[in-house]
Parts: structure tokens; sequence; C-alpha cells
């Protein structure tokens, strides 16, 4: 006959097994999410300067047909120089850059409808254009940027055309 208190080994994992494979799980974790973030970050980056250096040479076009830059102001006025496909007082006969197209702005360039469309960066916001004769204006042309992700110009996260 067997004896029931018998030292069997038991089988499973130990307490202190799973709390270090719960461990190593949290440590993969966060490194995959910091990792993920700054990814993340770089790509918008990469999305405001490929931006402005085609807003910037949609300026320069219109310069070429007008003979100046836009007036500084938001970019809801650049918005209507540059594309405007509205009611016959506002069209214009040239579109300097398609991708402005608020029908088909699947790049997410565009906030607002219609007159109250506006030019945004990666984070939702405005961005910030001063025509060289804006006393504010670094560049003898015009100034263009994004203030960057913290929304605040003049921070070292800022990406300009200066």
């Amino acid at each position: 006959m067997k004896n029931s208190s018998s030292s069997s080994p038991q089988r499973g994992f130990t307490l202190i097994e799973l709390l270090i494979v719960i461990m190593i799980i949290v440590i993969l974790s966060a490194i995959s999410m910091g990792g993920y973030g700054y990814v993340t970050r770089k790509q918008a980056d990469s999305k405001a300067t490929i931006q402005i250096g085609l807003l910037s040479k949609a300026l320069e076009e219109y310069k070429l047909d007008n003979g100046e830059y836009p007036p500084s102001g938001n970019t809801n006025s650049i918005f209507k120089l540059l594309y405007w496909n509205g009611t016959a007082a506002n069209s214009q006969e040239k579109i300097y850059l398609s991708d402005l197209d608020p029908n088909s702005a699947a790049q997410g360039w565009i906030d607002g409808i219609g007159s109250a469309a506006k030019i945004v960066d990666p984070w939702a916001k405005e961005y910030i254009y001063r025509r060289g004769d804006n006393p504010a204006a670094k560049n003898p042309d015009f100034d263009l940027a994004s203030a960057g992700m913290d929304g605040i110009a003049n921070t070292t996260d800022d990406i300009d055309n200066y």
C-alpha cells in the first residue's frame, strides 16, 4: 500500500518562476513601446519636413506667377491661394499643390472644410508662415515652419525651412 504522504515530486511552476517570466514580459513590452514612440516621432518629423518642402516649392511657383509671395498670415489664406476650387469668385486656374485637395486629402494636411480649411502639420497644428517683409521673418523670402510635437514655436523640436 502506498503512503499518501510520500515525497513525490510536484508538477508545475513555482511562484518565483512565474514572477520572473512576468517581469521579463513587462521589460520587453516597455522596450518595444519606447521604440514605437521613437519611430512614430521620427515618422512625423519626416512627414513635416516633406510637407514643408512641398509647400515651399508651391510658394515658389506662386511667386513666379504672381511676382511676390502670399502675404503673411495663417495657413487658411495660403490654402486659398495655393489650392482653391470653390466658387467662381474664389477659384483660380492653376492649382499649385494638388495634395491640398480637401476632397482627397488622405495625408491629413487639411483641417476644416471649404473656406475655413487650413494646412496642418502631422501634430494637427497650423504651420507657421511669414513672408520675408515680416519683421519676425528669418529669411528674406519666407519662413515656413512647424512648431513640432510640443506645439510651441522656437523650441528644439521645431521643423522649418530656415
